[in-house]
């Protein structure tokens, strides 16, 4: 990988670690959905490895697929990180980071604390799944994850403070806003929520899961209320300045802020249901609309933003031809994250609702989209890796920061 960047590094360089633990968490799906794990919220290696070695031949094969996965995008997304890191501390000696930190692009720091949530849900999955036993001191480990993401929510906030009280004092060029860049510190929020939403619904301490339910409605109401201020500005400028080449990749951004939204509201679901209503067979019917809704909307941004990007060449060129930016990696978290709420919608919409059964044709049938835009992510996140970031890449085009 290349080295010492400093003034050719840019933060968004850690959508590309983003990316990969995004990935991991979306082969850890086909686990989530695929293999039994009666009694506990998530499949772990007491279901995970009887599957792996079970006589249906078709789930040992994809458990398989799902396991190299995992262990694959886990290590490039840590690899990745610590990289970014180091670069990112050369990077802030530089007189291209203050120039930054005085520009619209400031918000692109906000990738760091939206890289450092995904890294948190990585570390989980990858105990669950090959720790033996785990589940046994799993509510000792709750708190820690309940701490780790009150350090990242904090971290966010502490960066998104200085951006954002600049902006209002009248450091916002609206001239230069014609995009959906802005959008990115709703996703690092969205992020910090749905991570506290895990311990909201697994943890059976009341305690955790209270304090966990109160920290993702805080982060969730905060991205919802940025969510409609950001579109609103965004959109503005988009219509009357034309949208930004560079940054428009950030029409997709919207899919993955909904996907985390959407799962926090499963997730804090459950959790209300199992410790407080007591009920522990929530009833999946009462999240069949909203989901429907979510995936929808992200439908409907997934078609507008790819007719924008096919129409300015962004694929030709930024992808598959000469042009170079850091912001292309923003085009992974929208298609792992459309594959990540398809799962949700299949199963909690039409499995668990009686109105489709799990391995059927009909089954099988609705995950060809999914799976299908979650290949084109790993298609492209191994081009781009290859393009970008190895040391025979060549010089990068540095401009904007998407």
């Amino acid at each position: 990988m290349k080295k010492n960047l400093r003034e050719n590094y840019n933060p968004m360089y850690f959508l590309a670690s983003l990316g990969s633990g995004g990935l991991a968490v979306s082969f850890f799906m086909y686990l989530m959905f695929m293999v039994k794990h009666p009694g506990r919220p998530m499949a772990n290696f007491e279901h995970v490895f009887p599957a792996l070695t079970g006589d249906n031949v078709f789930l040992s094969i994809t458990v398989a697929i799902a396991l190299l996965g995992i262990l694959f995008f886990s290590y490039k997304h840590f690899r990745l990180l610590f990289w970014n890191l180091a670069e990112y501390k050369l990077y802030k000696k530089t007189a291209a980071y203050e120039q930054l930190r005085q520009s619209n692009g400031e918000v692109s720091l906000m990738a760091i604390p939206l890289t450092l949530g995904m890294t948190v849900n990585a570390v989980f999955i990858i105990a669950a799944v090959f720790i033996p036993n785990l589940w046994s001191i799993v509510e000792y480990l709750f708190p820690f994850a309940v701490l780790a993401y009150f350090a990242v929510g904090v971290y966010a906030f502490v960066i998104f403070k200085r951006f954002f009280t600049r902006f209002v004092l009248g450091g916002f060029d609206f001239g230069s806003n014609n995009s959906l860049v802005q959008m990115l510190s709703v996703f690092a929020f969205t992020m910090v929520a749905v991570g506290f939403a895990a311990p909201a619904a697994m943890s059976h301490t009341l305690a955790v899961s209270v304090i966990s339910t109160v920290m993702a409605v805080f982060f969730g109401s905060v991205s919802v209320v940025l969510l409609v201020v950001n579109m609103t500005l965004g959109i503005k400028s988009i219509f009357k300045h034309g949208i930004d080449k560079a940054g428009s990749p950030s029409l997709w951004m919207i899919i993955p802020i909904l996907t985390l939204l959407g799962i926090t509201i499963v997730r804090l679901y459950s959790g209300i249901n199992h410790n407080l209503l007591h009920n522990p067979e929530p009833a999946a019917l009462n999240l069949y609309i909203p989901l429907m809704v979510f995936v929808s909307i992200q439908v409907m941004f997934g078609f507008i933003g790819y007719s924008v990007l096919k129409k300015l060449n962004y694929f030709g060129e930024m992808i598959h031809g000469s042009g170079k930016s850091p912001g292309s990696f923003s085009l992974i978290c929208p298609g792992v994250a459309f594959f990540v709420l398809g799962m949700f919608f299949i199963h909690w919409g039409f499995v668990k609702t009686g109105i489709v059964t799990i391995f059927s044709p009909v089954y099988f049938a609705m995950l060809v989209p999914f799976v299908f835009v979650q290949f084109k992510s790993v298609q492209t996140l191994l081009k781009l890796n290859r393009k970008l970031l190895s040391e025979g890449a060549g010089a990068d085009v540095v401009g904007k920061a998407v």
